[in-house]
């Protein structure tokens, strides 16, 4: 398996980047102490979202709304609105079950593109069968589908199997929420006898430096059922807004009243020409200390000696290493890219 991995520690003030079902930050147990948790989907979904301004591969668009792209694409193709209508109608279920509340939409998001319901359409209105017009068309405007994978419940055999691999983010130390007690001020009432605040409550939040991890199976993303039709160059550009966006992108949770917008401490780049991914979160088990240094540095320390003894204890080949600020982020890219 040919690989890129990304080791990156990054450090996040007071926020809340991703919440649980009761709107506090997520958390785990990890060496027996509380960590704060970033989600893969979380940092999945932020990277998507950044590549797609980074290169022109990343169109890929993950709804419930799918009637409505697939009528006006088979109007496109040549059919009436009757019959787009009862096409589309047709088309929906290949993917997933109509909702009976709301008829526009089926019951599970479908990650579809646009040149995918483009080719699926001009197939029907030619007389293809929706399920055959399904399973042969190209991807190659959607690198995201092809990193993130898809799943596709009523027809397994339209899932497409991410060639990315995320870990969630935990901390390197010990970490617990706290809460922010705010109050919101109403301007109108002056010097009112009943003047002060309009509005109280409470966030929880965190802050933490973390470990997060990413790896992409070159194999896989370059294979015929992937991006194998790509050129050269437009596989590295693929790959640079892959690198890029999860290097820099930022969950976007709280934005506003808790902006996080950081970028990592330091980036461990990894090619191999073979083996399997490898994180290195226990260089982590035992939390890291500040000791008054702070908790980026010493995270920095534990991680390049877990990396060392890897590689001496498992004999662990790598083709390159690539460090993060030794090297600026544009000849780090470039340097995981080059072909020698």
């Amino acid at each position: 398996m040919k690989l890129i991995e990304l080791h990156i520690l990054q450090s996040f003030p007071v926020s809340c980047l991703n919440r649980d079902d009761v709107g506090s930050p997520k958390s785990a147990v990890f060496g027996g102490t509380q960590r704060a948790r970033i989600s893969s989907q979380c940092l999945k979904r932020a990277a998507r979202l950044t590549a797609a301004d980074l290169a022109p591969h990343f169109q890929g668009i993950r709804s419930r709304l799918l009637k409505d792209p697939f009528q006006k694409a088979l109007i496109a193709a040549g059919l009436d609105e009757t019959q787009a209508a009862a096409k589309a109608q047709e088309l929906i279920e290949v993917f997933s079950s109509q909702d009976k509340k709301n008829p526009d939409q089926v019951t599970t998001a479908v990650y579809l593109s646009p040149a995918e319901i483009e080719q699926i359409a001009q197939a029907v209105a030619a007389g293809t069968e929706g399920k055959k017009a399904a399973k042969n068309v190209s991807r190659l405007d959607a690198a995201d589908i092809s990193l993130f994978g898809r799943m596709i419940a009523n027809d397994a055999t339209l899932n497409i199997e991410g060639a990315a691999m995320f870990s969630h983010a935990l901390s390197t130390h010990k970490a617990s929420n706290d809460i922010d007690f705010y109050s919101a001020v109403d301007d109108r009432k002056g010097d009112a006898e009943d003047a002060g605040a309009g509005m109280i409550g409470t966030l929880e939040f965190t802050s933490a430096t973390y470990y997060r991890y990413a790896a992409v199976n070159l194999d896989l993303l370059f294979d015929d059922k992937h991006l194998g039709k790509l050129d050269s160059e437009q596989q590295k550009s693929v790959l640079d807004a892959f690198i890029r966006a999860t290097l820099t992108a930022v969950p976007n949770a709280r934005k506003n009243s808790m902006n996080a917008a950081t970028l990592p401490h330091a980036v461990l780049g990894i090619r191999k020409d073979k083996g399997q991914p490898l994180q290195l979160i226990n260089a982590f088990e035992d939390p890291v200390r500040a000791n008054g240094k702070g908790l980026a540095d010493a995270s920095l320390e534990a991680m390049k000696a877990e990396h060392e003894k890897l590689k001496t204890t498992w004999n662990i080949e790598t083709k390159k290493e690539l460090w993060i600020p030794e090297t600026s982020i544009n000849d780090f890219i470039n340097g995981l890219l080059a072909d020698e």
